[in-house]
């Protein structure tokens, strides 16, 4: 008989190990964790932290989620153009949400 034993944070600190050694998709997993309090208290500015690592590294997910919370607010600002060129990132890796949000920022942008 095999005994396992369970540890719920376990895969929470395999990640950060990772993510700290500099791999995106570890970073990524840490930003989605932190974002939805899932098995660490939610903290959105470490969730944004986390995803601009991992978009800093050209993470398409990640480049999306920081877009997405600079533009609600979540994280410090982004300088002029960053949020379009994060998109442009997750859209060429095909994320249709982000080539759409892509799209409604330029159109809204080009109104009169």
């Amino acid at each position: 008989m095999v005994s396992h034993l369970f540890f719920p944070d376990f895969h929470f600190h395999v990640a950060h190990v990772y993510a700290r050694l500099g791999y995106p998709h570890a970073q990524h997993i840490l930003g989605q964790r932190y974002l939805q309090g899932a098995g660490v208290e939610k903290n959105e500015d470490m969730a944004m932290h986390w995803f601009r690592q991992a978009a800093g590294q050209g993470h398409p997910h990640s480049s999306f989620n920081l877009a997405v919370g600079a533009l609600r607010n979540m994280t410090m600002a982004l300088e002029a153009g960053e949020v379009e060129n994060l998109l442009s990132v997750a859209a060429a890796h095909g994320l249709r949400e982000a080539q759409q949000l892509l799209e409604n920022i330029l159109r809204s942008r080009n109104l009169p």
